[in-house]
């Protein structure tokens, strides 16, 4: 039987499928900060759980362990462990960088983890973690209202979020024709029928982080799919 297809949504409007057997390089195994960074720039994830004396399903003597958190990527929203140093100073909420090894006297080491692996705490977490990313970073995600086009013939970006169906879209592209959207609240002024153009990310972008079966995929960027 052949592998189900999935659909990352690319810049471009593009998709790229692979297969559930095609992990990537990255998928599961355990990762030095910068050993995967595509640049220079750092990259940042946000902590939602940090447990100092280390995972509680963890056997091995207290001395053995190292604390760790579990964390949300900023730019792709993937989930991550993260491996502390002993006398790491970590919080919820604290933006820690993971890439490269600048901030190596932190984080040792890190990897990717799937939703279900995650503590209760950091799950409940995440909701309030993606709301602050995208409220930091307006202008990148007002740009998906500027910016989005189709999948395919028959199927939009802007039709994954919930509650945009043919009409809306419709508006927003001729809407946008018009001039850029400069914030949220233009979004929502601009646009009858769309009051909390926020909101409607985050709802997409929490459903692609907890969801396994989407097809496709705008926000989050699964290393192993």
């Amino acid at each position: 039987m052949n592998d189900p297809q999935r659909s990352r949504v690319l810049p471009d409007g593009g998709t790229d499928a692979r297969s559930d057997g095609e992990a990537g390089a990255d998928s599961d195994s355990t990762a030095e900060p910068g050993s995967d960074s595509d640049g220079d720039d750092r990259r940042y994830a946000v902590a939602i759980d940090v447990l100092p004396t280390g995972r509680p399903d963890d056997d091995r003597p207290q001395y053995q362990k190292s604390p760790i958190a579990y964390a949300l990527g900023e730019s792709d929203f993937r989930l991550f462990e993260l491996t502390l140093s002993d006398d790491a100073d970590a919080s919820v909420g604290d933006r820690i960088a993971i890439e490269p090894t600048a901030d190596a006297d932190i984080v040792s080491r890190y990897r990717e983890v799937d939703h279900d692996e995650l503590t209760h705490n950091a799950a409940a977490e995440i909701e309030y973690a993606v709301e602050r990313i995208v409220e930091e970073n307006e202008r990148r995600f007002v740009d998906f209202y500027n910016e989005a086009e189709p999948i395919t013939l028959r199927l939009h970006r802007l039709n994954l979020l919930p509650g945009i169906g043919k009409k809306l879209r419709n508006t927003i592209l001729d809407e946008r024709k018009r001039g850029p959207f400069e914030s949220f609240e233009d979004v929502s002024e601009r646009i009858s029928g769309l009051h909390r153009p926020k909101e409607v990310l985050v709802e997409r972008i929490l459903e692609e982080i907890r969801e396994d079966d989407l097809k496709y995929r705008v926000f989050v960027d699964r290393g192993g799919e």
